[in-house]
């Protein structure tokens, strides 16, 4: 059950309207919400929500014996939680990919044997739960929240606005807000409704478009596409998947709101970015500030030197590319990202005003190419197929075979996203709130009714739903 479908609509209009019949008891409301969560869940996968249920539960009981033992034992019991939720999730992702690579290098070295060759079916949103599920056990320990009851904790873990892509909502923002009764407002159903349209409009019709004429067929088959297409392919995927990511948190973030819930802000205009780590504050913010916290700030951070500073970042980003998945494309794209990172870092400490000789535009330029070189290795199905496309960009052919003129002024538009004046749906939100709800609401199924027309047939999975 994808967002926009007519499946999914059906299925919010329902829980919408049940979730405010059950204003007048929290508890019932959170029931109800809990079972849509897994419902939503359960249409992709039924076995799975036993997965979800049992996360919780382990991870409840977890907090509640964390609160009740002493510092020590709380160190041990977090050291617990963080081993059995990242083994929940490498026994997923990574099983697969620690065979197949055992299994190469027994052959490499003359001692083939008969590997067991598995085939696991990735839970959608694993990884999203299970940081979840990690950074409530830290923030438990230290105290930054109390310890929530067995309901709250599932629905934090399993709300159907995020549960499948994010953003990682962490247990500070969301567990509060469950603890009392939610109001709605016209003006956050005008903010809410503002930002599903838009995101509506980004997945159906820029990336879905994209996909389906530009990229897949620049990625498919790159070593008989001509220079022109592969670049114009790079742009394209880099437009795509920040119009299908940001896509989803805004309609995540809109569908939370009408339900009476705030989410975080998860993408800020990304490629305007004049560093890669200016970068990483406006994509997948969640993700980010997770890494940020979680993984670099206790590994020492920038406090134990120059050396082991630069070695931080590199292992934050490195592990930031596993967690996207198991394969040496994405340690590569992470590791991409580490070194650039200590590059910027070490600039920065020799011309604190950033790099010498160079205006303020030539680094959001050169920023973007950095990371549109990464996105070649995140979107490539293997290593061999990323080498093969960086050869193509190199070979000087720049003949036009692919790129049609909807497709170019697609990827400006997705481009030109990033030089508007940020918060400008916010603006419009606004402005609509003042609006007759007739009015409203006639502009609303006009504008759906547009971008139905304009978008390309079928619905192609988010995605972030891979991982």
């Amino acid at each position: 059950m994808q967002f926009p479908t007519f499946s999914f609509a059906l299925f919010f209009l329902i829980v919408y309207a049940l979730a405010w019949a059950l204003k007048a008891s929290n508890e019932w409301r959170k029931i109800a919400l809990l079972m849509a969560s897994w419902f939503f869940y359960g249409s992709w996968d039924g076995r799975f929500v036993a997965l979800l249920f049992a996360s919780a539960t382990v991870n409840w009981a977890l907090a509640r014996l964390i609160v009740r033992g002493d510092a020590r034992t709380g160190r041990w019991l977090v050291t617990l939680g963080v081993i059995l939720n990242l083994g929940v999730l490498a026994g997923f992702k990574y099983t697969a990919f620690f065979l197949e690579q055992l299994a190469a290098a027994l052959g490499h070295w003359g001692l083939s044997r008969d590997v067991p060759l598995l085939e696991v079916f990735l839970p959608v949103g694993v990884s999203f739960f299970t940081f979840q599920a990690i950074s409530y056990l830290v923030d438990v320990h230290k105290r930054r929240v109390p310890a929530a009851g067995l309901l709250d904790l599932s629905l934090l873990m399993s709300f159907f606005p995020h549960l499948v892509a994010g953003p990682i909502v962490r247990a500070s923002d969301l567990l509060p807000q469950f603890r009392r009764v939610p109001q709605l407002t016209r003006g956050a159903v005008s903010a809410a409704l503002t930002l599903i349209l838009w995101g509506l409009f980004k997945k159906a019709v820029i990336a879905s478009e994209l996909a389906a004429n530009l990229v897949e067929p620049a990625f498919h088959d790159p070593a008989h596409r001509t220079s022109f297409d592969l670049l114009l392919g790079a742009y394209g995927y880099a437009v795509q998947i920040y119009c299908d990511f940001s896509a989803y948190s805004d309609m995540a973030i809109g569908l939370a709101a009408l339900l009476g819930y705030s989410f975080p802000r998860n993408f800020d205009q990304p490629y305007r970015a004049a560093s890669l780590q200016e970068f990483w504050r406006r994509w997948h913010i969640s993700l980010s500030s997770w890494l940020r916290d979680y993984l670099y700030i206790p590994m020492g951070g920038s406090r134990k030197g120059r050396a082991r500073t630069y070695l931080h970042l590199f292992v934050t980003m490195l592990l930031g590319g596993l967690w996207h998945g198991a394969s040496w494309n994405f340690i590569l794209w992470g590791s991409l990202h580490g070194l650039w990172l200590g590059i910027e870092r070490a600039v920065k400490r020799r011309w604190p005003t950033g790099w010498p000789a160079l205006p303020a535009l030539a680094g959001v330029v050169v920023t973007f190419h950095i990371v549109v070189l990464g996105w070649i290795f995140f979107r490539a199905p293997t290593l061999d197929e990323a080498l093969a496309y960086l050869h193509g960009l190199g070979a000087g052919d720049w003949r036009n075979t692919l790129v049609t003129p909807l497709s170019l002024l697609l990827v400006a538009l997705g481009l030109a996203i990033h030089a508007v004046p940020p918060r400008g749906v916010q603006g419009i939100a606004v402005r609509v709130r003042r609006w007759p709800a007739p009015a409203l609401g006639l502009a609303l199924g006009a504008l759906i009714l547009i971008v139905d027309a304009l978008r390309p047939a079928g619905v192609a999975p988010f995605i972030y739903y891979q991982f």
